[in-house]
């Protein structure tokens, strides 16, 4: 069994279910958040060369931040057209990245636990990358239906319809998640009735901390 996080809890959802939108809300109001995609992000440029090697040179691109020292970075567009179209290039990118994320998430949360606060995850693949076998989290989901999902999706991308598919098709099924999640945020109608359900998710988990000293495990 992995370490259990007593102050850690994970947010995923299903791609254009509003996690990046309740990230927001948890941040707003003062939480710590540890990002999955922030991370991703760092790693891929890290390995841009290694990654081109086995996906193709053209996902190079030269970033001009002055912090990257006009190091190569990849171009996640190219990328993203790549894995969601075949299986067996998300495997393989999978098996570079998911390691060491995992291992910068869990430096981050063993950090986070000495504060003795609550903190939060956003980790969105993650019962595809694991789930509680290999984070000891509880999980909240941000549960909006697939098709609704798929339509947030298409406007917010500007996508096809097929190409939202790919991308929706290539997670585990929203309503399978549900039932894995420990915690279930509606995101199913409008901006402030997320808020509402937000709140009232905060609120069980203050009950949580009263009665175990926010001990979530």
């Amino acid at each position: 069994m992995p370490e259990a996080f007593k102050y850690g809890i994970v947010i995923t959802g299903l791609i254009a279910s509003g996690k990046s939108t309740v990230i927001k809300m948890l941040s707003a109001r003062g939480y710590s958040v540890i990002c999955a995609d922030e991370i991703a992000h760092k790693i891929l440029n890290i390995k841009a060369k290694q990654i081109a090697q086995i996906f193709g040179a053209d996902l190079l691109e030269t970033n001009f931040n002055q912090k990257l020292k006009n190091q190569p970075t990849i171009n996640r567009a190219k990328l993203g057209e790549i894995i969601f179209s075949d299986n067996q290039a998300r495997q393989k990118l999978q098996e570079i990245l998911h390691p060491l994320i995992y291992e910068q998430i869990i430096k981050k949360a063993k950090k986070l636990e000495k504060e003795k606060k609550l903190y939060f995850v956003d980790i969105p693949l993650f019962f595809e990358s694991g789930g509680k076998q290999k984070y000891n989290f509880k999980v909240a989901l941000i549960y909006a239906p697939k098709s609704q999902a798929l339509r947030r999706l298409i406007a917010r991308n500007h996508l096809e319809k097929n190409q939202a598919l790919l991308r929706i098709n290539a997670q585990m099924d929203i309503e399978q998640k549900r039932l894995l999640s420990d915690f279930i945020i509606d995101n199913s109608a409008d901006l402030e009735n997320l808020e509402k359900n937000l709140e009232s998710f905060l609120e069980i988990l203050n009950l949580f901390s009263d009665d175990c000293g926010t001990n979530l495990n």
